[in-house]
């Protein structure tokens, strides 16, 4: 039995049984429900209330005309509602005095799919931009998918907050494409050399871009060697760029080894660390975007009893506006020590 469904009929049954309870069903809309014919009942129950129907104001028993007025009414928008079936959502219901409740899961249904709908539009769009190389279409999608969870968190009375990220076996094939991990990988240790060899570089990036936007864990780690001699104003090259490592123990546990040094050593090309930063960071706002669309899709279609809450807690969408958003250069947050 699909407790979605029988919520729904158990509201629609109780407005059957007894108008009055519409009263109390105000802030529930007739595209909250899911079946299309539920959804013209509930608008034909609403707008017969509406438009003076006796039946609500009756004294004994509930007339008859309000049930075959009200199938008749959404007769006219939906094919196939019969009154046998109204007396089919009439048995449904244990009690009509519950209908604000049975409402508030009609409206749980629907938050759970507009996130899951959002949350697909937005992984499309990610999948889309990496293999393009764009990323303009996944932060306007992102940008999107965290209005509408916003304001679903204001109705229902807490704030959005980042929930851990699902774990998964899948994860690593979520990636973007093969034919541009390759690239993303060659962008992100040309990225490292130019800021190991170009004096004053890292002011170009290290405002905005961080180390786990880098898809290698390695090159993240060297990344945040960097920063921190940045952020002590000490000098950078190489060779402090290695001390630090050997510092934070990234050479005696093997995080980094002698061979990915030397590659980006030996790779060095000509170029600007801005550009190369903005291609990693593009990089990483998709692959970032497609896992949060996974995490709330999971959410928002898990048959688990989830609360609304649990729906709109969703992971961290946004981030400091990167050149890439219009941002200004060195409005965003700096690297840690």
């Amino acid at each position: 039995m699909n407790p979605l469904m029988s919520a729904e009929q158990a509201v629609l049954g109780a407005a059957l049984l007894d108008p009055e309870q519409l009263t109390h069903l105000e802030w529930l809309a007739a595209d909250h429900f899911y079946r299309p014919v539920h959804q013209a009942l509930f608008a034909a129950l609403r707008k017969l209330r509406n438009d003076g129907h006796p039946a609500p104001s009756a004294a004994g028993p509930l007339p008859l005309s309000w049930v075959t007025d009200a199938v008749e009414e959404a007769g006219q928008h939906v094919r196939g509602l019969t009154a046998a079936y109204a007396h089919t959502l009439i048995q449904a219901c244990p009690r009509t005095e519950h209908a604000p409740v049975y409402g508030r899961m009609v409206l749980e249904g629907a938050i759970h799919r507009t996130v899951a709908q959002h949350a697909i539009r937005l992984h499309q769009a990610a999948r889309a931009d990496a293999v393009q190389g764009e990323v303009e279409g996944a932060v306007r999608t992102a940008d999107v998918l965290t209005g509408v969870l916003t304001d679903l968190a204001r109705r229902w009375g807490t704030d959005p907050r980042p929930v851990p990220p699902t774990a998964g076996p899948s994860a690593a094939t979520h990636i973007p494409p093969p034919a541009q991990s390759g690239q993303v990988a060659e962008d992100e240790r040309f990225l490292l050399a130019v800021l190991a060899e170009q004096p004053g570089a890292m002011g170009e990036v290290v405002a905005w871009l961080r180390p786990g936007d880098f898809a290698d864990p390695t090159h993240g780690q060297l990344y945040r060697c960097l920063g921190a001699l940045h952020h002590r104003g000490e000098p950078i090259d190489r060779i402090t760029l290695l001390w630090e490592a050997q510092r934070r123990g990234l050479l005696a546990d093997g995080t980094v080894s002698s061979e990915q040094l030397t590659a980006i050593w030996e790779g060095m090309v000509p170029g600007s660390a801005d550009w190369f930063g903005q291609r990693v960071m593009r990089s990483s706002v998709t692959r970032t975007a497609a896992a949060s669309a996974r995490a709330i899709r999971t959410l928002g279609l898990s048959p688990a009893r989830r609360t609304p809450q649990s729906v709109v807690s969703h992971p961290p969408l946004g981030r400091s506006p990167g050149p890439w958003q219009g941002g200004p250069p060195g409005g965003g947050r700096g690297l840690p020590p």
